[in-house]
């Protein structure tokens, strides 16, 4: 390849690159405007439209169809760093979303890329017109299929996310935390990915207003999130369950607006402690949450339910656990 060769191909991908980008922002605020309530979790959105602007790059970007294999494979990876860009400076979205979506922008990427490895043209002329409008073309992909998938009806599952823990300590000293903790102070619980890495807010404390069914558990988290629960099953020593009450919450800004746990995509419904006693005289203390989740892709969202759920209820239930054991 000649040293002009390599600067038409420098030129172009970066033409690829910003038109991409513009082609990126544009569907994302005509989503916003024609389907607010579930225009972005959706496979169109999601998985169509990695596929197709990682393709439209690729093949701008080999205008004398001499690239490698290695080169389809590595531009969704390139191309990943600026979706998170634009993503956080220009969309503000969060780094929920953000982390939720880069492992479908790079799996997908990679799967329109290498298709269109494998079908372009196999001989060594620059591409013609005709070519380029069909790159562009690319691009008109998710918006076609974003009008097919609005015709299909939107599956809603549930989900169980639990987690456990074995506590040294008498059941009269886990109890009353699993009415409520009080106040937790910033250094107690442990290390995880989502609050630790991804920056969900930590809990700051939970507090029990009543007694028996009908009482309400408050709770408040980092960054002046709030909600309450409503007790809904109560054994003393045994059991306690809620269901969640997100009408007066507040602080749910700080996130991502499309994960609100009362939005459409996903609906956080009950929760609750169970406490069994163990043989050897230790208590094992567990912690589920259930939830509706509606998308078109369920299976991939409850992969993210389960570790962001998960890490909240470990870090919760490590904090019970210190807190007993110091005690007992």
């Amino acid at each position: 390849m000649t040293d002009t060769d390599r600067q038409l191909a420098a030129k172009r991908i970066a033409m690829a690159l910003a038109v991409a980008a513009g082609w990126a922002i544009l569907c994302y605020f005509l989503v916003d405007v024609v389907r607010p309530d579930e225009g972005f979790v959706t496979v169109s959105f999601a998985l169509i439209q990695p596929a197709a602007i990682n393709a439209f790059v690729a093949v701008v970007g080999d205008p004398l169809r001499r690239r490698t294999l290695r080169y389809y494979l590595l531009v969704p990876l390139v191309t990943a760093g600026g979706m998170i860009a634009v993503s956080i400076f220009v969309l503000q979205e969060g780094a929920v979303c953000v982390a939720m979506l880069s492992p479908l922008w790079v799996m997908f990427g990679i799967a329109g890329t290498s298709i269109a490895w494998k079908l372009r043209p196999r001989d060594t002329e620059v591409d013609h017109v005709g070519d380029t409008f069909k790159a562009h073309g690319l691009l008109v992909l998710p918006l076609l299929a974003m009008v097919v998938e609005a015709q299909l009806p939107v599956p809603v599952e549930g989900y169980t996310v639990t987690r456990e823990v074995v506590i040294d300590a008498p059941a009269d000293a886990i109890w009353p935390m699993m009415q409520g903790m009080g106040a937790v102070a910033p250094d107690e619980g442990q290390w995880n990915v989502s609050q630790s890495l991804i920056g969900l807010p930590r809990p700051e404390g939970a507090w029990l207003q009543g007694e028996g069914l009908g009482a309400t558990r408050h709770a408040r988290w980092q960054r002046g999130v709030a909600f309450s629960e409503v007790v809904t099953d109560w054994q003393p020593e045994v059991r306690i369950g809620w269901r969640f009450d997100f009408a007066g919450s507040t602080g749910w800004d700080i996130t991502d607006p499309h994960l609100r746990p009362d939005g459409p995509y996903m609906r956080i419904e009950t929760g609750g402690y169970e406490l069994e006693r163990l043989p050897d005289g230790r208590h094992l203390l567990r912690l589920h949450t259930t939830y509706a989740a509606q998308t078109h892709f369920n299976g991939y969202a409850s992969l993210w339910g389960e570790l962001f759920l998960g890490d909240i209820q470990a870090n919760v239930l490590e904090v019970i656990r210190q807190r007993a054991e110091g005690q007992a």
